[in-house]
C-alpha cells in the first residue's frame, strides 16, 4: 500500500468499473462467463504532468481527459461484456464519438436552454435572463438524468458507479479492499463526475449573468460566449470541487457540496456483491499499477474468496 494516498477516481462502464490512477487507467469487466477482465492502461504524460497539475488548466485536461477515457473504455467494455474483448474500434470513430458527444452536450444542456429563454421575450442583458437560463438548463439536467436512470442497462450502469465510489470511499477511509469491509461505505463521492457537472451548472448562471451584462443584446455574441465559455467555466467548477473535497470536514464547503451528494441519487444505486468485486478488482489494480507491481493473471474468476484481485 503506498504510503501517500493518491486521490483516486473513475467512472461506471458496462459490466465493469474504471479506475484512474497516478500513472495507468485500469478497467475491470465482467465477461458473460462470469469472469473479470482487467485492461491496464499508462497514462500519458499530457494526463500526468504540470498541466494536471496547475490550478485552471488541470479542470481543462481533466475535462478532455474524462471525455477520452469515457468513449475509450465505454467502448472496451461493451466489447468485453458481449465476449468480444478482442475487437478494436478504429481512433476514427472514437473521434466521431467524441465529438458528437460534445456537440450534443453544448447543444441541449447550453444553447437549448439559451433559446427557450429568449424565446419567453426575456432581454438578453439582464440578470433574470441568465438566471431563467440556468434555472432551465438545470431543470434538463435533472430530467435528462431521470429519465435515463429508469433504462435497465443504464440501472447497471449506476449499480457499478455505486461499487467504485464504495471502493474508492473505503481506499481513502484505510479500510481492507474486501467486500465486506467496502460495502458499508456510502455510494456517493465528493469528486463525483455528477457533483462536478451540477457545480459548472451553477457556476454557469454566476458567469453567463455578467458576461451578459456586458455583451449587451447581442444574440450572436451571447451564443458564442455559452460555447467558448464552457472549457473556463469547467475549470473553475473543478477547482471547486478540488477545493472541497480537501476540506470535507468544513461545516460551510458540506453545505456547499450537499446538493452534488443529493444528485447522485440518481446517478447511482447499490451494487450487488458481484459489482462490488468488480470495483475492488479494479482499485487494487490502479494501486498496484502505481506501484509498478506486475499483473500476474489479467483474468479474475467470478468465484473469488474474501480478497477478490488477489491475482491482479
Amino acid at each position: 500500500m503506498a504510503t501517500r494516498k493518491y486521490h483516486y477516481g473513475g467512472q461506471a462502464v458496462i459490466e465493469g468499473v474504471m479506475i484512474r490512477g497516478e500513472k495507468n487507467m485500469v478497467t475491470a469487466v465482467r465477461r458473460p462467463d462470469g469472469e473479470v477482465v482487467v485492461d491496464r492502461q499508462p497514462l500519458s504524460t499530457i494526463y500526468t504532468g504540470w498541466m494536471r497539475k496547475t490550478p485552471l488548466i488541470r479542470g481543462i485536461i481533466v475535462l478532455i481527459e474524462s471525455l477520452i477515457f469515457g468513449v475509450q473504455t465505454l467502448t472496451y467494455s461493451a466489447n468485453v461484456a458481449i465476449g468480444e474483448e478482442e475487437a478494436k474500434e478504429s481512433s476514427i470513430w472514437i473521434w466521431v464519438a467524441l465529438a458528437f458527444s460534445m456537440v450534443f452536450a453544448v447543444g441541449v444542456f447550453f444553447l437549448a436552454p439559451l433559446y427557450l429563454t429568449k424565446w419567453i421575450g426575456i432581454q438578453t442583458s439582464s440578470l433574470l435572463f441568465s438566471l431563467v437560463e440556468g434555472i432551465i438548463r438545470l431543470a434538463m439536467f435533472l430530467i435528462y438524468l431521470r429519465l435515463v436512470s429508469l433504462m435497465p442497462d443504464i440501472k447497471r450502469v449506476f449499480a457499478y458507479h455505486g461499487a467504485e465510489h464504495k471502493a474508492v470511499n473505503g481506499y481513502e477511509a484505510g479500510a481492507p479492499l474486501e467486500p465486506e469491509a467496502i460495502k458499508k461505505y456510502s455510494k456517493a463521492h465528493v469528486r463525483c463526475g455528477g457533483s462536478f457537472l451540477f457545480v459548472v451548472l451553477i457556476i454557469a448562471i454566476i458567469v453567463f449573468s455578467i458576461v451578459s451584462f456586458f455583451i449587451g443584446k447581442n444574440l450572436w455574441l451571447v451564443v458564442l460566449s455559452r460555447i467558448i465559455l464552457v472549457p473556463v467555466i469547467a475549470a473553475l467548477g473543478y477547482e471547486f470541487i478540488h477545493f472541497g473535497a480537501n476540506h470535507a470536514d468544513n461545516v460551510i464547503i458540506k453545505i456547499l457540496l450537499a446538493p452534488g451528494l443529493w444528485l447522485q441519487a440518481l446517478t447511482t444505486r447499490e451494487p450487488d456483491e458481484e459489482q462490488l468485486k468488480v470495483g475492488i478488482i479494479a482499485m487494487k489494480a490502479a494501486i498496484e499499477g502505481d506501484q509498478d507491481a506486475p499483473v500476474v493473471d489479467p483474468v479474475v474468476p467470478s468465484a473469488v474468496p474474501a480478497n477478490p484481485g488477489q491475482a491482479v
